[in-house]
């Protein structure tokens, strides 16, 4: 499942679900389980009957009228840096990912 359609659709998972709702919030809003329910369930319907590479697109919305969006993209980015090389936990997880490349 997934909040983020383009890096989803960059990864090519086998199979995906989007949710258009602000990143952490993946399987629905807080203290509503019902909907958290009915979104876990259309998701794991299309697991099961997608035809591998299809990223379906589940239709909540997380208001009617998506000013969450601008109120997102307003926050700081406190995120760390990404770099273009990858990074390791440890020695061994860098030695395990090297042989697996062979």
């Amino acid at each position: 499942m997934s909040s983020a359609l383009d890096i989803t659709q960059a990864v090519n998972p086998p199979r995906a679900a989007f949710l258009d709702f602000p990143l952490g919030h993946t399987t629905g809003k807080p203290h509503d389980p019902e909907l958290q329910r009915d979104i876990l369930l259309d998701a794991l319907k299309g697991f099961s009957a997608a035809v591998p590479g299809t990223v379906r697109m589940l239709p909540y919305r997380w208001d009617e009228t998506e000013a969450w969006k601008t109120n997102e993209s307003e926050k700081s980015d406190d995120r760390r840096d990404r770099h273009d090389t990858p990074q390791y936990q440890c020695e061994a997880d860098r030695q395990l990912a090297d042989a697996s490349r062979r």
